[in-house]
């Protein structure tokens, strides 16, 4: 069994005709969109926006309608994976490099639904390095500060060369170990100049929907 595609397609089933969908990134997300493509080519009218270039470019080989940001509005739902999610809703998202568009969507979304094999739930954030995303200019000065808050940071690499996000920017994946305060460290870390933001998606989901091994679903809402 795909458990991702299983909880995925379970997502899917939330997205209602003439709704606005954020669509997100990664292994995922990537079934998601799937599903709502075929749901799109069986007749489903609805408007999209995407988290990445490649989920972007993967809807459009779908058919599934992209509207530019300045003219779409708010979004209904937002379907996205993560890397791990706790008992309280939050979340450690960015493996894939693309949280800080992540972040920026489901902020605008009216609901954010994620999607998870029973492998991504965790009793505390952390064992999952952390991403933050930093901008080039003085680059080094953002790595020291975050290695002086402790958070054992380590570039994220795209072969022999450091890796760029869509916006140009790098990551530092930080190895925090278990996170005490999630609100807390997401806060200090953003005030940290040269950081973007960062991995922490607190209290940011509305709805967990967690495939377990043997095939069945968890579809927890946040209370």
């Amino acid at each position: 069994m795909n458990l991702k595609q299983i909880a995925a397609e379970h997502a899917a089933a939330f997205v209602e005709d003439g709704m606005k969908v954020g669509l997100g990134t990664g292994s995922t997300a990537y079934y998601a969109i799937c599903r709502i493509g075929e749901r799109v080519r069986e007749g489903l009218n609805i408007q999209a926006v995407a988290t990445s270039e490649a989920s972007d470019k993967l809807a459009r080989e779908w058919g599934i309608p992209i509207i530019p940001f300045d003219q779409i509005g708010r979004l209904d739902l937002t379907i996205d994976g993560a890397d791990e999610v706790d008992p309280d809703f939050n979340l450690i998202k960015g493996g894939g490099g693309a949280l800080l568009r992540e972040k920026i969507v489901a902020a605008n979304s009216d609901k954010l639904i994620i999607v998870a094999d029973g492998s991504k739930a965790v009793q505390k954030l952390g064992k999952f390095p952390l991403p933050v995303e930093v901008v080039p200019f003085a680059s080094e000065w953002t790595f020291q500060a975050l290695e002086n808050m402790g958070c054992q940071p380590e570039w994220r690499m795209d072969g022999q060369k450091q890796y760029l996000t869509d916006n140009g920017n790098l990551i530092a994946d930080c190895h925090l170990g278990a996170i005490a305060d999630a609100s807390e460290l997401n806060v200090q870390l953003n005030m940290l100049p040269g950081v973007v933001d960062n991995g922490l998606f607190v209290k940011m989901a509305d709805v967990v929907i967690i495939a377990k091994e043997d095939g069945s679903i968890d579809e927890l809402h946040r209370p």
